[in-house]
Formats: structure tokens, C-alpha cells, sequence
């Protein structure tokens, strides 16, 4: 038994990139396709569209590193 238990650091690495994806795929999405159809959307939709793109990069580029790399070398 590990440190941290029976973590299966593939699969958490996987979900965590996919969930940092999707994230980020809906909040570009979201404010492309707001400011596409509608003339203006309100200023809290265009904050939320921008954070969700903003943790969903954040997501992606440090759950790899998280579960990839710095807990599997810890063991």
C-alpha cells in the first residue's frame, strides 16, 4: 500500500486533462457562441465564460503534472 493509497494515477490523470478540456471547451464556446447570436450578453455570463476557460486551462495543464508526474514520484 502507497502513501496515498490505491490511487490509479492514469486514470485521475485522463479525467483530470478531459474535465480541464470540457471546462474550457464551454467557456470559449459559451462566449463565442453568446457574442455570436445574441448583440450583447450580460457582464456576469461574460465573467463566468472567461473563468470557466481560465480554470479549465488551469485544470488541464496541472492535473497531468499533478497525477502524471509529482504524486507517482512521491510513493
Amino acid at each position: 500500500m502507497g502513501r496515498y493509497g490505491t490511487l490509479d494515477y492514469p486514470t485521475l490523470t485522463k479525467r483530470g486533462l478531459l474535465l480541464g478540456l470540457g471546462l474550457f471547451v464551454v467557456g470559449v464556446g459559451g462566449a463565442m457562441i453568446g457574442n455570436a447570436y445574441f448583440e450583447s450578453i450580460p457582464a456576469w455570463e461574460q465573467t463566468l465564460f472567461f473563468d470557466l476557460a481560465v480554470g479549465g486551462l488551469l485544470v488541464g495543464f496541472l492535473s497531468p503534472l499533478l497525477f502524471g508526474v509529482v504524486l507517482p514520484l512521491t510513493e
